[in-house]
Formats: structure tokens, sequence, C-alpha cells
């Protein structure tokens, strides 16, 4: 036996030995070098704000796509507009799978959802169904009375604090504001004033986002998976799926009582779509309570996330540039005269708004890496070879900062888009707010509708203006880490009442 041992363990050796050298002359892009077991895991584990880090290293290796490690998985980054244009449609169906990892497993009910899961027929038929059924343009017009009465809601709380010249804590309100909207939109429920559920929901999302900043050793070495339950990851994401579910679970509970009194004059919201698709078994795929309470995560944190993180970033952005926001206040007041309010009929009609909330997706985009992308099939990406399996980042804000493609990409100039043929629907690759192919956001039309309604009335009811001895220089522009992305610090500030209202 020791005999056989010193023969072959020399042979073994060198194999790996040859092997390792085999794979570290294939044709991959730059990046650092990694480690054994781990890659470069404890890198990104560990970056503040991941974008900005991985930015860094493009610029370090002076290539809009580099290469790291994720255990043993192969990841890469781009942060070119033309890269970007290669993964999100030239090659979409090579790229549009998504990694299969342990804490999206868990949330989303074994990948039942649209956003998380990996392609298959089923999410083929899962996506058809959203755009045709729960988020199609007529369904989001649908809900326009909701929308403009929590924004009149919220105007009418802030006149409050404007009477009284009190400091307005905006960034609390946004995210109270896009609860109460998806709430009632997605579930029918209304919760004005209700802070208790309000903290449920800041709770739940920031769960939420805190899983998927949670990197599980299981998902990349799964040998030391063990790790996860030792430093509690585990024991928190079970938190975090019961916490959910017992959310979703309520709601369906209370749409399936008979007692149960719909108000007739509103529209039939998004879960009573849902069921009624389930019990007449009109959809393509076979809906359980599953796969709905996994859409119901989908609508809830896109709903309640991202559109509060932007309607936030667009108004940082405008109390920083006071010439900006003059002249778009001057545009919306303009058009509005006494009437008393911005409604979606106006929406068209302010092309300097549209400017403003594209220009601010740009600068500070909501989810500056988008969701992840896995790779389908071996292809090639710039003259290098990509693998199946292959995790894929793109590095949204690296993008929208390109200054081969952007003039001043780090000043905020509105009129970059006017006349302009830009737009946010995928097609223009140095601005993908939403994504692109196959993986669009389908929530893009109701999240744009809100955000713009929202701005285009707390610029028409107020002027703002900064609390006293804070200048618009002090204003934190810094990130927090997450899939959305919101400032470090929360949006304080004065509003004052115009006028007419």
């Amino acid at each position: 036996m020791i005999l056989l041992l010193s023969i072959f363990l020399p042979i073994i050796f060198f194999y790996l030995l040859h092997k390792t050298r085999k794979t570290t002359k294939s044709n991959l892009p730059p990046g650092p070098p990694s480690l054994p077991l781990i890659g470069n895991l404890h890198q990104l584990a560990t970056a503040s704000n991941l974008h900005f880090y991985l930015w860094l290293l493009s610029k370090k290796y002076s290539s809009p796509i580099i290469h790291l490690k994720l255990g043993s998985h192969p990841l890469i980054v781009v942060s070119s507009p033309k890269l970007a244009k290669e993964v999100l449609q030239t090659q979409d169906l090579s790229f549009c799978s998504r990694p299969k990892l342990i804490a999206m497993q868990k949330l989303t009910y074994q990948y039942s959802d649209i956003a998380f899961s990996p392609y298959s027929d089923n999410w083929r038929e899962m996506r058809k169904m959203t755009f045709i059924h729960l988020l199609s343009t007529k369904k989001v017009q649908s809900f326009r009375p909701i929308r403009e009465d929590e924004i009149s809601l919220m105007i009418a709380m802030i006149s409050k604090s404007a009477s009284s010249h009190e400091v307005v804590n905006l960034s609390e309100m946004a995210t109270a504001l896009s609860c109460s909207l998806i709430c009632r939109i997605a579930f029918g429920k209304r919760y004005n004033n209700h802070e208790s559920e309000t903290r449920r929901f800041k709770n739940l999302v920031n769960e939420f986002a805190a899983m998927t900043l949670t990197y599980f050793v299981s998902d990349y070495v799964p040998a030391l998976g063990w790790v996860d339950k030792l430093v509690g990851s585990t024991k928190r994401l079970d938190r975090a799926f019961e916490n959910h579910d017992s959310f979703y679970q309520e709601l369906i509970d209370e749409h399936l009582d008979p007692r149960r009194a719909k108000k007739e004059e509103e529209e039939e919201n998004i879960l009573d779509t849902l069921i009624k698709l389930k019990e007449d078994k009109s959809s393509p795929i076979d809906l359980n309570w599953n796969s709905i309470k996994a859409l119901l995560m989908n609508i809830f944190i896109a709903g309640a996330d991202t559109s509060s993180r932007a309607t936030i970033w667009a108004m940082t952005a405008l109390i920083k540039t006071p010439n900006v926001m003059k002249k778009l206040q001057a545009e919306i007041r303009s058009l509005i005269g006494e009437k008393g309010k911005v409604d979606e009929d106006d929406l068209p009609k302010l092309p300097y708004l549209k400017a403003v909330i594209m220009e601010s997706f740009r600068l500070y985009p909501s989810t500056p890496l988008l969701i992840p992308r896995e790779t389908i099939k071996k292809s090639i990406l710039d003259g290098y070879e990509i693998q199946p399996k292959t995790i894929v980042y793109v590095n949204a804000w690296a993008i929208s900062r390109d200054p081969e493609y952007w003039e001043n990409p780090d000043e905020f100039v509105p009129e970059r888009f006017l006349n302009s043929n830009t737009d946010l629907k995928g097609k223009d690759f140095g601005l993908t707010p939403f994504g692109s192919g196959r993986r669009i956001c389908p929530g893009m039309v109701m999240g744009m509708v809100n955000v713009e309604l929202i701005v285009a009335n707390l610029l028409y009811s107020f002027d703002w203006e900064l609390p006293l001895g804070i200048r618009a220089e002090d204003v934190d522009t810094a990130p927090m880490t997450g899939l959305a992305v919101a400032n470090t610090n929360e949006l304080l500030l004065v509003p004052q009442k115009y006028g007419i209202v």
C-alpha cells in the first residue's frame, strides 16, 4: 500500500498541477489573482460598495471586462455599453439565466418567481403571464386613481409640516408612500398612517436586502457549508423567509375569506387577479400558492424598494443643483397653473421632468449592479472564451459614468436628454436602469409613472430648502450597499408651500 501511494501520489500531484496551469493559460479576461478554494470571495464579501470596487478593478486592469472567482465559480464583470449590449441583447439567450443561490432559492419558493429564477420553459410562461395579466400598460393605467389618491395624501401631510416650517424626513415619507402604493395596487389594502405596518414593511425590505448581500459559503465552497450555520447565516435566512411567508399568507387568507368586502370603486388588485387565474386554471402554468407568494414578493420588494429610492435620488440630485430644480418647477407650474396637482395626463407634456428623471437614473442608478446573470452555454465576449455556468455582473453604475460614452459623466446635466432619442426601455446600453432583453424588469412602466408623478407633485406643491446650516455640497450621495442602493443618510428638507396650493 505504501509503495502504491508513493507511486500514485506524485502522479496525481503533477496531474493536478498541470491541470491548474492549463486552466490558468486559458483565454480568460484579466483580473485579480485568486486564493485556493475560495477564489476572490474574501474581496467581494468585504467590499463596502461592490459596484465601486469592481469599477476600480476594471480601471486597474484597463479592461471593460474582468474575471474573478467565487469559490470554484467563474465570475465576469462588464463595465462598458458595448459589452452590456452583447450580454443584454446580442447574446441575450446565452447570458439570460440566473445563478442558483441558497438565499434566492429559499426566498423565491424554489425559484417560483420571475426576477431570480434560472431560465426555463416555466419561467418563460410565468414572465408572459406577468406581462399580460399583472403589469400590462392597461393594468398599470387602471391603478391611476390609487396613485393620485396616495400622492395627494402625502402632499397633505407635508403641507402640515410646511405650515410650521418643520424639517421633513423625505426618505421616510417616500418609503411609506411606496409601501402604501404597492400594498393597495398589489394587495388591495390601505395602510395609511399605520406606523407599525410601515415598520413591518421596512423590516421585510431590509431583511430581503440583507439576504441578497450575504455570501453563503455553501454556494461557492460546498465543503465548507457548515460555516453558514456557525456564523448564523442559515438562521437569519430561515427567519427572513418565515417573516415574508407569514406576510403573504395573511394576505392570501384575507382575500379568500368569504366575508371580505371588496370596494367596488377600486380596480381588481394583483392578488385578486392571481387567485382568479389559479381558480379558473386559465394560466398556461400550474399556479400554486407558493408561486403566487413568490410573485407577490417580486412585486412588493421592487415596488416598495426601488421606486422610493429612485424618488429620493432624484430629489437629492435636485437639492444639490438648485438651478435645475427651479427650471423644472417653472416647467411644471407653467403647465399646471392653478389646477392644484399634477395628474398622469400632464406627464407627457413635461419633457424636462423626464430628462431630470433619466439623468437621475444615470448618475444614481437604484440598482448599480443589475441582478446577476449566469451563462447557459459557451460564448465569446470581447475575444474571451466564457464558459457555461459563469456568473455575470453588468456594472450599470460604471457604464453610466463612462467618459467615452457620456460627456461630463460626473455632472448632473438633464439637458443631455432633451431632444434625445435615448429611452429607458433597454435599447440604449449606456443607460439600463430596468435591464434589457429577456430579463428586463416587467414593472418598468409602473416604476416610471410612480417616480415621475411623485417628483412632479413634490416640486409643484412646494419650494424646498435645506435645514439651517446645511449646504448643498454637504448633502450625502454616498450609497449604502444593497441590491437597490439608497443614500447612506436620510434626506432631510424644509418644504415651503407654493403660493397657489
